[in-house]
């Protein structure tokens, strides 16, 4: 049969969540030559092949699109075949920017079974990410969704992460934020004046350390600074309350698993769902107060969220949060690292300023933020997320 030529426009969320990998695959499975690049706009794909094997690549394309993708239209045009050899990844191309890069999204079971096995190079890396998971507005500073468009351009792939981000059997295959211990961003802690008291995973036990000591820990996450204590510490959180000027508003809490936050609140399969989701966001709980809370001492403390039957709680999204947590065992207020009526800090030295007051410690690291992003809050109401 002789072969014919398809060009996809692809219009949506497609940037950032394997889709260049995913067609590759497919394509590549098909028996098809051609090729994909990002656009300003979204991808375009070229394939060549049969009538049979363009029409299950169509069919396909919608059908197995990976999970977090987001097709608004897909625009199709008959070419002439022009014979390609191979089907291969293209750089991307600029223009007109319209495409969507979706909102950083929350490790991956994958990810995280790496990061707490001991034999794993990226054993406590708490910048570990791969193409279904970790960091994607926050880093991103222009379209086409690229690494040289990103906060991750100043670090370049080890030999290991480049035969990863080029293997397309690997989840890893054009991962932009793609690091490792060796090549990637690091941790460090440092005082109120910016001295660096400890570094890489010294760094994360020193925080974990001070915060069971009842100590203000500011920490540089993805998308800005949260300051942490020990929830269950009642001077801790009054004290963080009188230097955030935060009277009576309810803090947020991040647990170390579903597990402690289901012996602690109600919590329906549908809310759980929200919890464990992509974008992890705040969910509104409703608590179970002890008979007796002073024989409970893992629950919050009153004043966390006080003159309230309910609990805004998030469970961990990055490898970093995950590592901590999973440490210290017991849940922590996770607020905004900013004053009443100030910005969220997202630069060491604005941190420094802002909140040098503020926090005992600084847990920083080295990847820049390209854009600020708070945390979300939902909530489930009659059988619906809000």
């Amino acid at each position: 049969m002789c072969p014919e030529r398809l060009r996809v426009a692809v219009y949506g969320a497609v940037q950032g969540v394997g889709f260049r990998p995913f067609v590759y695959r497919l394509a590549t499975g098909l028996g098809l030559v051609g090729w994909i690049h990002n656009s300003a706009q979204g991808v375009v794909v070229e394939v060549e092949g049969t009538r049979s094997q363009l029409d299950h690549f169509c069919h396909q394309l919608q059908s197995e699109r990976p999970p977090l993708s987001q097709i608004e239209r897909i625009e199709p045009t008959w070419l002439a075949p022009v014979g390609d050899a191979v089907f291969e990844i293209r750089p991307s191309t600029t223009g007109t920017k319209t495409a969507m890069v979706l909102p950083d999204i929350a490790t991956c079971s994958d990810c995280l079974a790496e990061i707490v096995n001991p034999t794993n190079r990226r054993y406590r890396y708490p910048f570990t990410n791969c193409t279904n998971c970790g960091p994607r507005f926050s880093l991103t500073e222009a379209i086409p969704y690229d690494r040289a468009n990103t906060t991750m351009r100043h670090f370049t792939m080890c030999p290991r992460c480049q035969t990863e981000y080029v293997n397309p059997g690997d989840r890893r295959f054009h991962a932009q934020p793609n690091a490792c211990p060796e090549c990637g961003p690091h941790v460090e802690l440092w005082s109120p004046a910016g001295t660096v008291l400890a570094s890489t995973d010294s760094a994360l036990q020193a925080a974990a350390a001070a915060i069971r000591q009842g100590k203000i820990v500011a920490i540089k996450g993805l998308g800005g600074f949260h300051l942490l204590v020990d929830a269950r510490n009642e001077l801790a959180v009054r004290r963080l309350r009188q230097a955030k000027q935060r009277q009576a508003k309810p803090f947020a809490l991040l647990y170390p698993s579903l597990a402690a936050i289901t012996a602690q609140c109600d919590v329906s399969e549908l809310e759980a769902q929200v919890l464990r989701s992509p974008a992890a966001p705040i969910v509104l709980l409703k608590r179970r107060l002890p008979a007796d809370s002073t024989a409970c001492p893992s629950y919050p403390a009153p004043a966390v969220a006080p003159n309230t039957p309910y609990l805004g709680i998030m469970l961990p999204y990055t490898p970093l949060h995950h590592i901590l947590l999973a440490d210290l065992g017991f849940p922590v207020v996770a607020t905004s690292g900013n004053l009443a009526d100030e910005p969220i800090c997202t630069t060491a030295d604005t941190a420094l300023q802002r909140l040098g007051s503020v926090a005992d410690v600084f847990l920083m690291h080295n990847r820049a933020i390209a854009h600020p992003v708070d945390d979300s809050v939902a909530r489930v109401l009659a059988e619906r997320v809000t």
